[in-house]
């Protein structure tokens, strides 16, 4: 997960993404989620399964948040100047989710379909999906 949050980091942060990182599920309460591998700088942790991670994650599919404000009292704001967010699940073998890989913006409208997808095809070839 480092490695890969390293790489993503330096081609991503010149694009205007704010912050890039995985949550995982925490083994010993699954209704939280733990950070992982992030950049540039922590986030909140240990975060409920409310938030559009958790959404992702219960889910097992991406999630294109284009205004984070409507999300209403289920959005978890770790840094308020997000505006917008792309949530891409890590599936195991079995089709569950086990992690989430969560990129922020400070503008709204950040993301779409096509960045979930390459999101997704690259977690798969970096082995953190199957």
């Amino acid at each position: 997960m480092q490695a890969f949050v390293a790489t993503a980091w330096s081609h991503l942060a010149p694009t205007g993404v704010s912050w890039l990182g995985f949550y995982e599920r925490d083994p010993n309460d699954l209704s939280q989620l733990l950070l992982a591998a992030r950049e540039p700088k922590p986030a909140c942790s240990p975060i409920g399964l409310h938030g559009a991670c958790g959404q992702c994650l219960l889910a097992a599919k991406p999630l294109v948040v284009h205004d984070v404000a409507d999300l209403g009292a289920g959005y978890i704001a770790c840094d308020p100047r997000d505006r917008s967010e792309v949530v891409v699940p890590c599936l195991g073998p079995d089709g569950q989710a086990w992690a989430v890989l969560d990129l922020d913006s400070h503008q709204v409208g950040s993301f779409g379909a096509a960045d979930a997808e390459a999101l997704t095809a690259l977690l798969r070839q970096a082995g953190l999906s199957a």
